[in-house]
Order: structure tokens, then sequence, then C-alpha cells
């Protein structure tokens, strides 16, 4: 056994992982000579000393082994520290200042001086490792995308990734291999690896995808890391993995190359390179099936996106997996959104619905599946692909034969994770012309309901009608369908099931669709669906249908789902049933019956109504008035002796409260994707269109305020404004809000005036005005209320204030609002 090569901590200086290693810092030892930070020596800094210490002990030693854990003097060292998860050690030079206590350092091992070809076989690009821990502010970047590649060695994963690298560049992309990642990491190189002990193999690993993972964060690129998940010991007979529960919170998708076991024989036979022991074909594919099972089980319950591909043609395979990690590079909930929002608003201009249109519009906008026929063509295209041959049973997960039931009964039940889960088993087991004629095979299967056959020819007939199938299943499928009934040409589908596609649509999806044709549009729109999913949806709309078929095709959740939705109000659907003799679903009371083959129906559908919606009469005036928080706010606003810094902090304060409380109530909130304090991603709110969103105070009484909202909105503009000439049309490009603040509204003039001035640059644009203090007749109805009468001339203008008051006093002097604020009272 190899005697232990470190000292105690006592005699010898702990080092500094990044002066030790230059892997991780790029700015270290760029000759190559690897630079240890002495603690003695850390306010000296002697280069000279450095690197005579960094050749007499760091090329024979391994990293970061110790005997001693004793924590260095702060007096000696600043304050030195573990990483996110306590694995590492690093100076004060690369903390940069950040506190992190020593909870655990490398423990010692033994190094080995020979270590042979045999050892070295298939354990020589072990790669699985650390989480990302991601930064600890929130401003900050937030879990970069890596991409781990897998398969059994002799897979081909090496060369591909060579391949992917000269095809791809590396502008946008950082390609590893994990065997080269840990080796860059210990002076004796993978030999050394070899030689530790399972948990210090396992803290190398970490190390080594840390690094990986802060380098893409940094450099802003994807990383693609191709490793290994587990091996095949001929000693045991077993297989070992060497994935961590790390591991799993690091990798954002997996790429399995699943390679036939003969070509994988055949490249392990003839790879002269490295001596690989010999493996039949058999237990190669065995080998494959258990790690493919296992990863994939991982990888569902992590939240990773997995996809196991074969190699057919060399090349098509690469171009597959450029189109992947091209998709991987921006994929989130928030880019998903925008394109199925491009996606609606390319059809709604091609049918000439826009704000501009001067003529009333209805739009119907109706799930697919089960909705507009009895079929669910999701589980149809497994059907058909087992009867086809298409589809090895024994590759399938868990018991079920149709794969989308299993993943949907997993923990990722039916978010965004699972939609794209569920696009890439599409792309997993069929290529592109297997898709579409499995797809046109599913169509000639599915009959429509002759009921929604009728209301989609009458829309089709009415000028001021349109309709659009939004769903979650598969495009392609309901465009055949819709064709095949003559409706394609005017009736339009957005829905996924391809990486082409661009998009998957998820339950707020379509929500989220349907509110950007109230809002944007100013249609009124009719939704139908019938299940679970389409509730968002149906709330949305302005009126709602449920669809209930046989009870055999029924969700057996959505009547529990329906009547919370019912019962928390201002929800109230109707119900069609397809056929007339299915049971109807709840009561009729509570969920009235509607034939939608009834002239009274279709009358209703077509009539004509404003092209605009109405504001509702609450987001005409939302306030505060008589809260405890409005009357604590208020009071350092209306005492006499609180003014300059202090009563700007009061206004402040005051703008913090609106922008949270109460405007979100107006303009509503969005989600987008933050890095959880476990270290995984999950949804955070705010305010909705924040970045385009403009903040005007208008000067000077506005500004404190105006601060205190833009705390909440931090990525909304802020332009100042003292006349409303000071508003420029550039200003308001592309935006969807201007928040107009002031102190206080007395009669509203003013306010008017900036109102009409950005009307006239930009019609389009949803304007609120934000106070403390707004007098009652001015947003009442009457002579006097100036800005009653503007809303009803302006629809999409809205007033929030902290509250009303009756009194018409003006300030002067000593009593004016902006005197007080800036200390200004006696030049007044």
């Amino acid at each position: 056994m190899a005697k232990n090569l470190f000292p105690s901590a006592s005699s010898q200086p702990v080092p500094c992982l990044r002066c030790a290693y230059p892997a991780l810092n790029s700015d270290v030892s760029q000759d190559g000579d690897m630079i240890q930070q002495e603690v003695g020596a850390v306010n000296e800094h002697d280069e000279r000393k450095h690197r005579r210490h960094a050749c007499a002990r760091m090329r024979t030693r391994a990293v970061m082994a110790y005997n001693h854990h004793e924590r260095p003097s702060q007096t000696e060292t600043g304050r030195e520290g573990t990483g996110g998860n306590g694995q590492t050690s690093i100076c004060w030079r690369h903390r940069q200042g950040k506190d992190r206590d020593v909870k655990r350092i490398f423990s010692s091992f033994q190094l080995a001086t020979v270590v042979s070809k045999q050892q070295q076989s298939d354990i020589d690009a072990d790669t699985m490792a650390t989480p990302y821990s991601g930064p600890k502010n929130s401003l900050q970047a937030s879990k970069p995308v890596v991409v781990g590649v897998y398969g059994i060695p002799g897979c081909g994963k090496s060369s591909m990734l060579v391949e992917l690298k000269n095809r791809l560049g590396e502008e946008q992309f950082s390609f590893h291999e994990g065997s080269q990642a840990i080796a860059s990491l210990l002076p004796g190189g993978l030999a050394a690896f070899h030689q530790a002990s399972q948990d210090e193999k396992a803290r190398y690993r970490e190390l080594a995808i840390s690094a990986i993972a802060n380098e893409a964060t940094k450099n802003q690129k994807v990383a693609v890391v191709a490793g290994h998940f587990m091996f095949w010991s001929e000693k045991d007979q077993q297989y070992h993995r060497v994935c961590t529960k790390a591991d799993l919170e690091t990798y954002t998708h997996v790429i399995y190359f699943d390679t036939a076991a003969d070509i994988v024989s055949l490249r392990r036979q003839d790879d002269k390179g490295r001596e690989r022991p010999t493996i039949t074909p058999a237990r190669l594919d065995d080998w494959a099936k258990t790690e493919k099972r296992e990863l994939q089980r991982l990888c569902r319950s992590s939240g990773i996106l997995f996809i196991a591909l074969s190699e057919a043609e060399r090349g098509a395979l690469s171009v597959r997996i450029i189109n992947l990690l091209l998709d991987f590079q921006h994929h989130c909930s928030q880019h998903n959104l925008r394109l199925v929002q491009n996606r609606l608003d390319s059809i709604n201009l091609r049918s000439g619905f826009t704000m501009d249109c001067k003529q009333p519009c209805t739009m119907l906008v109706l799930d697919a599946d089960k909705t507009l026929a009895t079929q669910d063509t999701g589980k149809l295209f497994w059907e058909v692909m087992l009867k086809k041959n298409l589809l090895d049973p024994s590759s399938l997960e868990g018991k079920c034969e149709d794969p989308l039931t299993t993943l949907f009964s997993s923990q990722l039940g039916y978010s965004y994770t699972a939609f794209r889960q569920a696009t890439l088993l599409y792309e997993q087991y069929s290529d592109e012309q297997v898709f579409e004629g499995v797809c046109r095979n599913i169509a000639s299967l599915v009959k429509m309901h002759p009921a929604m056959v009728s209301l989609l020819q009458t829309a089709e007939r009415k000028r001021n009608v349109s309709a659009v199938v939004v769903t979650c299943g598969l495009r392609r499928v309901w465009e055949i369908v819709l064709d095949n009934h003559g409706l394609m040409g005017t009736v339009k589908v957005i829905g996924g099931g391809r990486i082409s596609d661009g998009f998957v649509v998820t339950a707020q999806v379509k929500a989220s669709l349907v509110e950007r044709l109230q809002n944007m549009y100013g249609l009124y729109v009719w939704a139908f669906g019938d299940s679970p999913l389409d509730i968002p949806m149906l709330r949305a709309a302005d009126e709602a249908i449920v669809v209930v078929g046989e009870q055999y095709v029924q969700s057996r959740s959505m009547e529990t789902h329906l009547l919370q939705a019912i019962d928390s109000g201002n929800f109230c659907p109707r119900q069609v049933l397809l056929p007339e003799t299915a049971a109807p679903r709840l009561d009729v009371e509570r969920l009235p019956l509607v034939n939608i083959e009834s002239s009274e129906f279709l009358f209703e559908i077509s009539r004509q109504r404003d092209h605009r919606r109405q504001p509702t009469a609450e987001h005409h005036i939302v306030h505060a008035t008589g809260r405890a928080a409005a009357k604590l706010l208020t009071t350092a606003t209306r005492d006499a002796r609180v003014s300059g810094p202090a009563l700007r902090e009061a206004h402040r304060l005051v703008g913090r409260y609106l922008a949270t409380e109460l405007l979100p109530d107006v303009v509503g909130t969005e989600e987008y994707e933050i890095p959880h304090v476990q270290g995984h991603q999950t949804l955070g709110h705010r305010v909705k269109n924040e970045k385009k969103t403009a903040i005007v105070p208008l000067m000077r009484g506005g500004e404190p305020m105006a601060f205190g909202i833009s705390d909440v909105l931090p990525l909304a503009i802020f332009l100042h404004a003292k006349r409303p000439e000071d508003v420029e049309a550039r200003h308001l490009l592309g935006l969807e809000t201007v928040l107009l603040v002031d102190s206080v509204v007395n009669t509203g003039k003013s306010i008017v005036e900036f109102v009409r001035h950005i009307r006239g640059l930009n019609s389009r644009v949803g304007i609120v005005v934000m106070a403390g203090v707004v007098q009652a007749k001015a947003v009442a109805a009457g002579p006097e209320g100036v800005l009653h009468q503007l809303h009803q001339a302006e629809p999409k203008v809205d007033v929030v204030a902290l509250r009303l008051s009756d009194n018409k006093f003006t300030g002067k002097g000593v009593t004016d609002t902006g005197a007080r604020l800036f200390n200004t009272t006696e030049l007044e």
C-alpha cells in the first residue's frame, strides 16, 4: 500500500483549490505550473516562493488530500471555506470576499505509482458529478444548460462529441470529455483517480462537473458532457452505478446513445487505443437496457429531460442531435409561451383580426382530443405504433403500453417539463417519416362529432366569428382531421408533438392565449373543453362550454375540478352532451345544458358585440382606503413633522405597496423560471409584461413613489416627465403598459393631458394612474369626475390609489406635497 503523501496540516499549509488547479481558474498558472497559495504568505504572496512551493509539492501530490481539518486564522487568510455544497476550499483571492464556512475537506488518499491499462479500461471517462450549486444572488445567471451524453463504452459518444464540436463550433457550446475533465484536476491524472476510494472518486466527479457548469455560466454557453452512468464488473458479475444524487441536480437534459450491442462489440474489438475487457454482445445488450431504464427513471424523478436515440445512419443521427441541442439551448417556459403567442398572432393577422379592425369579432377556442371527437389521439398514436410493429413493448417505461400515461402519472404531472418530455418521446420512437405516416393513420380513425363540424362550418360562414383549435396533443393529426372535413382553410391548429413545432401547449398556455385574444385583439372568446387541463382556459374565457362525452372516455377528476372552479366564484360554465345520450356532469342547475346546434346558440355566438371588451368596473379604480396597511402608510405622509428624506422614504414605501398589493390585480401577473434554494428550477411570479412597462413619474412630486414602484418592477423602464411632451413616441415602442405616477391627484386635469398625449402616440398601450391620494369626485360619475369621463372614453385607463379622499384642499407652501418632499417650503 502506498504511503500517505500528505503531512498533517499543522506542518503544511492548506492549499487553495483554485490556486492548486488551473482548470478551475484560467487566470492562474498560464504556463502549466500548479501554483499554490501559501496560507502563511497570503498578504505577501511572493511569486517566486509560490512557484517553488508548487513545483516541489504539487507535482507529486493528488488534489486536496488532508489529514487535518483545522480552519486557518482569518487574520492570516481572510475567510476560507467550502463551495456551495461544502466540498471545496477556496482562498480569499478566489472567494472574492464571499463568506462560506469550512465544513468538509477532502480526506487523505493513497496514490499508486503504476496503473495498468486493464485497470483503466472502462472507467476512464467517469463524468457523473456534482450539482451546479448556482449563484446565491438571484440577480446572477440561473442554472446553466448542461446536457449529458451517455451510453455504454463503445457506443460512439466520443466520436460524436468531436463531430458536434466541428459542426456547431464553440461560440455557443462547450464540449467536454468526462475523463479529460477529471484528469485535468489531478496531478496524477486518471492513474491517481483509479486508485482513489469510491467516496473520493465521487468528490472528483463533483468537482469536474461543477467546474464545467460554472464555466458554462460564465461564458453563457451550453455544456455538452460525454460520460458513463454505470459499469459492469466481471469480478462480482454486477453493475455498479457511478451516478449520485448530486449528479441529477446538475444535468438539465440527457441524450442516451442506444447503439446496437453487436455494433458496440465490434467497435470495442477494433479500438486499439484502449485495452477493453471482452464482454459478450448479450451482456452489452443487457447493460445498455439496464442503464437506459435506470437512467430514464432517475431523470424522470429529477425533472431532467431524457431522450434515447438509436444509431441508424450516422449522418442522420448527428443532425437529430444538433437539432435537439439547438432546441435545448434557449427553451424554457417563458420562451415557450412567446413562441405560442407568436403562432397565435400570425393566425390572427392572416385572418384580419387586429386591434385596428372595425368589425366586431368573436373567437371560438376549442380543445381537440375528446372535445372535437371521442378519441384521444395521444393514446391512438402508441396503439398504432404497437400494431404496426414500429415499437418494441419491452422498451416502454412501466407496465403501461401508453408511455404518456406513465409520464403524466409521474411526479411531473401535467407540467411544462412533462409536455416537453412527451415531445421527446415522440422524437425518440419515430422519425419524421414514421411520425407523418402514423398521424395520417390516426386521422383516418378519428370521427368528429357532427355537432362540432356544424359549429365550425357556421363559424366559417360568419364574417364576425372565427375559430382556432388549441390542443395539448398532436397538431399534425388534427390538421389532417380538419382537412378531411374541409375546414383546414379557415380553422387553424395550435399544438405540438415535434421539436420542429417549437413549443408545447400546457393548461396555462391555453389560458394565456384566451387572455391574449381578449386583451390584445378585443375579441369575445368562447372556450370549449372536456378535461381539467381545459379549466384555466374555460375560466379565462367570456363563455365556457364543457363538452361531456360517453362515460368511458370522461376524465375521472373533471367533476371535482369543476366543482372547485364553480364554487370559487365568477365562473358559470354550461355543458353540451356529445353524443346526446351521454349522462350530464354534476347537475343541470350548476352546469346548465346547451344545444350547440340550436338556432338560439348559433345566434348567441354570432351576435354583434362591442369590439373592445369593456374593463370590469372594479378595474376602473382600485384603492386601499380603509385598510389597515393604508392607514399605517398614510400616517407618515400626513405628519407635518415629516419632510425631506424621511417623507421621500414614506412615499417610496407607498409605491412599493401599490405595486405589490394592488397593481397585479389590474394588469395581472406572469410566471417565469427561477432557481430554487434547494438547487432545482421552479416558477416565480412578477407583474405581467414587466419588461414592456414604463414607469413615468410626474415631476417632481411623483418621483419618490415611482422609485418604490421601480423596486418591485426592476425590469420596467423609468422615464421622468414634467410635461406630456417629455414622453415621446420612441419611448412607447413595444410597450404594453404605462404607469403614470403622482403623489396626489386633485382634479385630474394634468393626468388627462398626459393620457391624451400618450394615446395620440400609441392608441393600444394600457395606462394605469398610480397615486397616494386621489380626490373621490375625480373618479366618480358626475361633472367633476374627470377621470371617470376619461375612463369612459378610453377604457384601458385605470387608477390605483392608496386612498380616496373627500378633502378638496390643494396644498400650498408648507402644505404642498412636492415642497415637503424636497424641503423647499421656504422657497414656495
